[in-house]
């Protein structure tokens, strides 16, 4: 890897956290990689879309192969995104500058970094508070009725307690370091194994076997099949794009390409194998058991027999949630704001500040209405499938994976472009983002809005390449004609 020099960067106003990563932090090995992702694939919001899936009208057998065929894709994404942090030490807010220019990274690094990392924060935050209260009421019964009807802006006393203790958890854990999140997910995992089969377990008993969850019968798909299988599948990447964009935060760590490729792909594959069984036999199982559609995985907890289940389940949903709100939201918000005020804030402080804006937007308010939840989510997806597109565009096809350090942390460098601006990239993204969200305004454009993350990638991938290239061509043709 190309040495550049530290201590010329830190006097320029760069913080550590946004220099490359040093060889000495670079430890983390195919393990950490393929328990990372674990607690990201069980959480409260992801099985709450699965029942979705089947209330849209998809078979188990359709639902299945949409989780699975999700899985691979997201894993290959996290792979090749994931390419450049691992070879360079870099992290997600300095990667952008090799395609957006320096002034131009602000501009995707606020979509991804800020507004969609905060208002995600803030939405796991409560659901995992949620849990927490259940967790709470266990131990201590009254609990729930604690303040009566009094409440704050739509949080009774027990909410806002569990929502803090919660928010708190999040806070504490960026404190403990990368290096602790790394454990901590190792020390997860196996839980996740434990709790997630025994309620398939569970949910197939109480339904009679798996004869009967196999041949459950929906109400049919309404619409074109194979356009509903896809926007099934968009359905469970949607929830990815995020990590998608900023993997490099994590692959930074890596000792080699291949502990991030093969500890990301198994821990990914087989976390949604499990996943898929695990979640269509809860729902699926619960609802041929008690005779109605229970989608929240948190209504199916509640109905076990033995306070100590309740408790272990819930408590595996809460650290789960915990897990992938801090590597999906608070990690990126932190090195994104630390990157845009590198003199005022580093990761710690940034991340911190990222927390308390996620208190501030009052997601709970997000969770009154279920299909406002599903429009931002596709929202997000629609604005941050393009970013992919572009980074791996110009990383693997433009630069062909070989990237200049010290013209990367140049104030007027080649990545500035045209004064810290890179108008294709930028161009590509509002193009790319059109294509993914008209449909959301236009009806004749549904299609592309029900599958905007293939559209947002596959456009903006496309686009981008072919400006790039163009402009390429067209500055070889000057220099020829100069040089004549």
């Amino acid at each position: 890897m190309e040495q550049i020099n530290r201590g010329q960067l830190k006097e320029a106003g760069f913080s550590e956290d946004v220099l490359p990563t040093k060889e000495s932090d670079r430890n983390w090995n195919i393990g950490n990689f393929t328990t990372v992702w674990m607690g990201s694939v069980h959480t409260i919001p992801n099985y709450i879309a699965i029942g979705g899936l089947f209330a849209i009208g998809l078979s188990v057998g359709q639902v299945f192969w949409a989780i699975m065929l999700a899985a691979v894709i997201v894993a290959a994404v996290l792979v090749l995104n994931g390419h450049a942090g691992t070879k360079y030490g870099l992290p997600f807010a300095m990667l952008l500058r090799l395609s957006f220019g320096s002034k131009g990274a602000v501009i995707p690094g606020v979509i991804r970094g800020v507004i969609s990392a905060i208002m995600w924060f803030g939405f796991q935050t409560y659901a995992g508070s949620q849990a927490l209260s259940i967790l709470i009421a266990k131990i201590w019964p009254t609990f729930l009725t604690l303040g009566g009807d009094w409440n704050i802006l739509g949080l009774s006393l027990p909410e806002l307690i569990s929502f803090l203790l919660f928010w708190l958890l999040n806070v504490a854990l960026i404190y403990g370091g990368m290096g602790f999140l790394g454990k901590f997910t190792n020390i997860l995992s196996p839980l996740v194994y434990i709790v997630f089969g025994g309620m398939a377990i569970w949910a197939i008993n109480l339904a009679g076997g798996i004869g009967p969850i196999l041949n459950y019968t929906p109400d049919g798909i309404d619409g074109n099949s194979i356009i509903v299988f896809l926007a099934a599948v968009v359905a469970v990447i949607a929830a990815w794009a995020p990590p998608m964009v900023s993997v490099a935060d994590f692959t930074r760590l890596s000792h080699s390409q291949k502990a991030q490729s093969i500890g990301q792909s198994a821990g990914l594959i087989v976390t949604y194998l499990l996943f898929a069984v695990a979640s269509i036999a809860i729902i699926v199982g619960s609802e041929i058991a008690f005779g109605t559609p229970i989608w929240n995985v948190l209504d199916v907890v509640a109905r076990f027999d033995g306070a100590f289940a309740i408790g272990i389940s819930v408590l595996t949903l809460c650290l789960t949630t915990l897990s992938v709100n801090v590597t999906g939201n608070i990690v990126p918000a932190g090195y994104q704001l630390a990157s845009l005020f590198p003199k005022l804030l580093n990761f710690k402080t940034g991340a911190t500040l990222a927390a308390f804006l996620g208190i501030l937007i009052m997601p709970w308010k997000l969770m009154e209405n279920p299909t406002s939840i599903f429009t931002f989510l596709n929202i997000i997806g629609g604005l941050l499938a393009p970013i992919t597109g572009v980074m791996l565009a110009q990383y693997f096809v433009i630069s062909k994976t070989q990237i200049d350090l010290e013209e990367l942390y140049s104030k007027d460098g080649k990545y500035s472009y045209q004064n810290g601006f890179n108008i294709n990239a930028i161009v590509t993204l509002i193009i790319s983002g059109v294509l993914c969200l008209m449909g959301n305004f236009v009806p004749f454009f549904e299609p592309l809005y029900e599958l905007s993350w293939f559209v947002g990638i596959g456009s903006a991938f496309i686009l981008y390449a072919l400006l790039e290239s163009l402009k390429v061509n067209k500055l070889s043709s000057e220099k020829v004609a100069t040089n004549e």
